[in-house]
């Protein structure tokens, strides 16, 4: 039934965290939210929502409050302040999560994150007990252009030695999609039909029928 399609041949499962690893819609927009009240802007409107969910928290500052050079540095200046694990409370993992690192983990496949977050990462690392089920994590911290740049996936697929067959990025936004794109490597759409991908998943379990179909 499936002869027809190409063989996967893959070392390495890259995910995004926002929309991935975690439900954040919550967390992020009680963090931005709780900046525009701060500076006097009003709440994030719906495609405000869209962009800071996929973008690095400079840019979305840049991108809400820069019309007005004077309320973007407030912002800048508040979210020093700004206690990022107390928003992290608010993340949701998605189900089936940890089963299915548990299982890539005992095929020996290696298991990464790409994500376009900065300091926060590290305490949802720590909060969820994550560390042991990832190989790497790449922050935008971590590289001089974040996501969609390809700079990311690269950092990673030289860091394993891989091949471009052998990588696989699992996001949920245009941004991922991109990224993927810029690197040359499969992009696996996960819950979003809307966006160009090689594969799509409704749940992380799905990963592991697609990549039998595609052994």
């Amino acid at each position: 039934m499936n002869s027809d399609k190409p063989k996967w041949k893959i070392r390495c499962v890259i995910y995004d965290c926002d929309g991935v690893l975690f439900d954040s819609i919550e967390a992020n927009t009680k963090l931005y939210n709780d900046l525009c009240i701060a500076v006097g802007r009003n709440p994030l409107k719906e495609e405000e929502m869209g962009y800071v969910h996929t973008h690095t928290v400079y840019e979305s500052i840049h991108f809400l409050f820069g019309r007005e050079e004077e309320l973007e540095k407030n912002a800048l200046d508040l979210l020093k302040e700004v206690d990022l694990k107390k928003y992290i409370v608010y993340l949701k993992m998605e189900p089936n999560l940890l089963q299915a690192l548990e299982r890539l983990k005992k095929k020996e496949i290696l298991r990464a994150i790409n994500t376009n977050r900065t300091t926060s990462m590290k305490h949802i690392m720590e909060r969820f007990g994550l560390w042991p089920f990832f190989d790497m994590v790449v922050t935008a911290l971590d590289v001089q252009n974040p996501k969609p740049h390809p700079e990311s996936i690269e950092k990673i697929i030289q860091h394993f030695n891989l091949k471009r067959e052998e990588a696989i990025f699992v996001g949920d936004s245009e941004v991922d999609q991109q990224t993927a794109k810029s690197s040359g490597i499969k992009f696996v759409a996960y819950k979003n039909r809307e966006i160009p991908s090689d594969a799509y998943l409704e749940t992380h379990l799905d990963l592991f029928n697609l990549l039998q179909s595609r052994h």
